[in-house]
């Protein structure tokens, strides 16, 4: 089964409401979930961090125009998948370059091992390893490590959002003009254009700055360390930003599709931002009225 196939399995949702104690034993089994992630999300990394220093240009293949992939996101994934499978046997995988799958199963890793691969090849940051563990179709665990600056950001549902061992929060304080909001412009350039336009000159002149990252996962981190006061992107998948939404909302921001309804995994797109407020002048650029 694909990925679509699995997203489409499971409606979002949280999941029930559990009595108090059984609740409580649940976010621990997260929690502990979510640590042991990260550990393999940072050994990854270092092997990204690693490989950068003697990666070569004519070991890159394109996917499709302007979308690069190359021997570094093969080995990484593979890396990724061995150590989470020893983590939870039970769970499938949806993976970026299909080197594990999914067949049915309840639990699902969903894995990008290299975030920012375009970054990677031209030797600039950001470029990250994003995880995320789903059950029944409902995000509980998400980790992204960002190689370049050694950051592991992480969250495991009603645990908070974390960065190296310190809660992390959105900026819902700072007024537009003292806010950055990222941009993003995917590959699909032609159906792309107008809505881009359509944030520059919605926030153009009026944000702190518009920055570009490149990696949709850090990008959500960034909102969720109040980096980032807001950020939106379309033509995405699953493992792009699955564990990036729920350090948002857990970090206490909020996040959408982008024509306002739920997140969902089998959705293309996500719009992030720190506040209400925030958030909507956000949909308003990207909704065509």
């Amino acid at each position: 089964m694909d990925y679509l196939g699995f997203c489409r399995n499971f409606a979002h949702t949280n999941g029930p409401r559990c009595p108090t104690k059984q609740k409580k034993k649940m976010m621990n089994e997260w929690k502990e979930l979510t640590l042991a992630t990260c550990q393999v999300a940072r050994q990854a990394g270092h092997y990204l961090r690693d490989e950068r220093r003697r990666f070569r240009p004519e070991r890159i293949e394109e996917k499709h125009a302007h979308d690069f992939v190359s021997y570094v996101d093969r080995e990484a994934e593979r890396y990724v998948v061995e150590g989470l499978r020893r983590l939870r046997p039970d769970a499938g995988f949806l993976t970026e370059e299909g080197t594990a799958a999914y067949d049915g199963q309840a639990a699902c890793w969903i894995i990008d091992p290299l975030d920012g691969t375009t970054n990677f090849i031209h030797d600039l940051p950001p470029f990250a390893v994003s995880i995320a563990f789903a059950v029944d179709g409902a995000v509980k665990v998400g980790v992204v490590y960002e190689a370049c600056r050694d950051e592991c950001f992480y969250a495991w549902r009603d645990g908070g959002a974390w960065l190296d061992g310190q809660p992390i929060h959105v900026d819902n304080a700072s007024p537009l003009g003292r806010t950055l909001v990222g941009v993003e412009l995917p590959y699909e350039a032609t159906a792309y254009a107008p809505t881009g336009h359509r944030i520059i000159d919605r926030f153009y002149g009026l944000a702190a700055g518009l920055r570009m990252n490149g990696s949709a996962a850090t990008s959500l981190a960034y909102v969720a360390a109040g980096r980032f006061g807001a950020w939106a992107e379309r033509f995405i998948k699953p493992w792009d930003f699955a564990a990036g939404w729920l350090l948002v909302e857990e970090a206490g921001g909020v996040a959408s599709g982008f024509d306002g309804t739920p997140v969902r995994l089998d959705g293309d797109g996500i719009a992030a931002a720190a506040t209400p407020t925030l958030h909507g002048a956000l949909l308003e650029a990207l909704i065509q009225h």
